[in-house]
């Protein structure tokens, strides 16, 4: 990794996303024509692999590919993309896909099925060891949770700061939540987790000892057991899709707080990558560049 940055490394999933565009999301039963069609690399840990080093940072990939032609196009665009991908592993059969259908108002929806990621049950020494090395680890719940856990308890016995966006919604192992130093979820991923949404977001601080809470449009809430409760305003742009914006926010928080950003501050960082990721169609494809971050970060 690139000495004088931010060593980040991203445990996850890697799929191939195809996306079509419509005026509204069909509902079930429903056949409807589209309007545009793209196939772009995504997954959660890919997303968050790519922000991460477009954000700045050193980043490596933790992940499995299958051993089909969307395994070679992932391999060559996260890898393109500035990520260290030497121990991308690649599993026979296929790759992780995503179907995503978005409408015009940039909402989507998307149906995963993981292939290759469920390969990833365990964690081989030299890969525990580039966690241990690395300044901040995130990881998502994309992939088989007992191997997150493997990577956070890991991370954790060193002094890496481990960020766990716990997406999908789903329960979250007692022994991960843990060794996380910093939550970040979503609304639905909040009720799952704590039965609560906007209205009570403490309750996250239950879980782990900083959390935010994204809220789309509305922004952001960041608070932590020292007491801090901070709303964070979304940066208003024209919204074309909201695929990805989510790991734009999460990586692009990892690399502001692994620099040594307040965490507040650090947050509001995060909604301006989130913001300029939701401007472009796409998963990885739509992932900003620092600058463009920069341009959108309102200080406080």
């Amino acid at each position: 990794m690139g000495a004088g940055q931010t060593r980040v490394v991203v445990l996850g999933s890697a799929n191939m996303d195809l996306v079509a565009t419509a005026p509204a999301l069909p509902r079930p039963g429903e056949t409807m024509l589209g309007t545009d069609f793209v196939m772009v690399p995504g997954g959660k840990g890919a997303n968050q692999a790519i922000a991460a080093a477009r954000a700045g940072a050193s980043c490596a990939f933790l992940g499995a590919i299958g051993s089909d032609s969307f395994g070679v196009t992932l391999r060559a665009r996260i890898t393109a993309a500035g990520v260290d991908t030497g121990q991308l592993r690649v599993a026979y059969g296929t790759s992780g896909v995503a179907l995503v259908m978005v409408n015009a108002e940039g909402e989507n929806a998307i149906l995963v099925s993981p292939g290759a990621n469920a390969s990833m049950t365990d964690l081989t020494e030299p890969e525990l060891a580039t966690v241990r090395a690395a300044d901040v680890l995130v990881a998502q719940l994309e992939i088989p949770a007992d191997t997150v856990t493997a990577a956070a308890v890991a991370a954790r016995a060193v002094g890496t700061r481990v960020v766990l966006n716990a997406a999908p919604a789903r329960s979250v192992p007692a022994e991960l939540l843990a060794a996380t130093d910093l939550l970040v979820v979503n609304e639905n991923e909040a009720l799952a987790l704590t039965g609560r949404g906007r209205e009570q977001p403490h309750a996250l601080l239950e879980l782990a000892p900083r959390a935010v809470l994204t809220l789309g449009g509305q922004g952001a809430w960041y608070g932590d057991r020292d007491g801090t409760a901070v709303h964070v305003p979304a940066v208003k742009v024209d919204v074309v899709d909201t695929t990805a914006a989510g790991d734009a926010f999460t990586a692009a928080l990892a690399v502001a707080w692994g620099e040594g950003r307040d965490l507040v501050d650090a947050v509001r960082w995060a909604a301006a990558a989130g913001a300029a990721c939701a401007r472009r169609l796409g998963a990885s494809v739509a992932l900003p560049r620092r600058a463009e971050i920069d341009e959108l970060y309102v200080p406080t």
